[in-house]
C-alpha cells in the first residue's frame, strides 16, 4: 500500500496505523529528511515499509513510487492521496496567479496522477482514499479560495474514479477531515483552538490523528467492501452548523 504526503501529520498517522493493520507500506513525500523519519517509526513498529521522495505534481515522481511499491512488495492495493497543500491566505483580489495553480497542482492534480498510476497496476479489491477536507463544503471564514476549490474538486473526482473503477473491483472514496494537529494549526494558542470548539465543533475536541486513522483503516480494509464514492467527513460535527 501508497500513502502519500507521508513526511507529518496525518500522513504519519495514516502510514503508522496501516502498518499496525498488518500492511507492507510505501511512504512518499517531498521532504526526504522527515520522511526517513517516518520510515524509521513505521519500522519500529515491526512493518516492511519502504520511502520514496516523491513531488506529486511530477507524473514520473508517482509512476516511480508506484513502481518502488510494485517491485518491493508485488503488488498495489491501497493508495492514500494525502500530499496536499494549504497555501497561503490571499483575498481574491490579491491571490497571484502562480499560488492558485501551485495549490491546484499539488491537490487535484498530484491526486489524480497518483490514482492514473495506481490504477493501472491494482488488481479487484483494491482501495483508494482520497483526501479532501471540511473546507470543500464549508468555510472558516478566510481566504482560502485557491485550497477550498481544490478540496471540492477531490470531491468531484472521487465520485467520477469511483463509477470508472468499480467495474474493475477498485473502491474510491474520500475523506473530509476537519480539525486536526498539524503544521499549519501548530502555532495556534490553547485560547485560539478553545475557541474554535466552542464554536464549530459539537463533540467538544479537536481531533486526535488516531480518530482519522481508525476511519482509513476501515475504508482501505475489507469490512468497507461495499462502500464507493463516499465522501466521509471525519470532523467531530463541524459539518452540523
Amino acid at each position: 500500500m501508497i500513502v502519500t504526503g507521508a513526511s507529518s501529520g496525518l500522513g504519519v498517522a495514516y502510514a503508522r496505523a496501516l502498518a499496525e493493520a498488518g500492511a507492507h507500506v510505501v511512504i512518499g513525500a517531498r521532504r526526504a529528511d522527515r520522511l526517513a523519519e517516518t520510515e524509521a517509526a513505521v519500522r519500529g513498529l515491526g512493518a516492511c515499509v519502504a520511502a520514496v521522495e516523491t513531488d506529486v505534481t511530477k507524473i514520473e515522481d508517482c509512476e516511480r513510487l508506484v513502481t518502488t511499491a510494485v517491485d518491493t512488495f508485488g503488488r498495489v492495493d491501497i493508495l492514500v492521496n494525502n500530499a496536499g497543500t494549504g497555501g497561503e491566505y490571499h483575498p481574491v483580489v490579491q491571490d497571484p496567479p502562480d499560488h492558485f495553480r501551485s495549490v491546484m497542482d499539488v491537490n487535484v492534480n498530484g491526486s489524480y496522477w497518483m490514482v492514473q498510476s495506481c490504477a493501472r497496476v491494482m488488481e479487484p479489491g483494491s482501495s483508494i482514499v482520497n483526501v479532501s477536507s471540511v473546507m470543500a463544503l464549508t468555510t472558516a471564514k478566510m481566504p482560502a479560495a485557491a485550497y477550498s476549490a481544490s478540496k471540492a474538486a477531490v470531491l468531484g473526482m472521487t465520485r467520477d474514479l469511483a463509477a470508472q473503477l468499480g467495474p474493475r473491483g477498485i473502491r474510491v472514496n474520500a475523506i473530509l477531515p476537519g480539525v486536526f494537529p498539524s503544521e499549519a494549526t501548530a502555532h495556534y494558542s490553547e485560547n485560539y483552538k478553545r475557541r474554535i470548539v466552542d464554536a464549530r465543533i459539537p463533540i467538544g475536541r479537536i481531533g486526535d490523528p488516531r480518530d482519522i486513522a481508525a476511519v482509513v483503516v476501515f475504508l482501505a480494509s475489507d469490512a468497507a467492501a461495499y462502500v464507493t464514492g463516499v465522501s466521509l467527513p471525519v470532523d467531530g460535527g463541524v459539518l452540523v452548523n
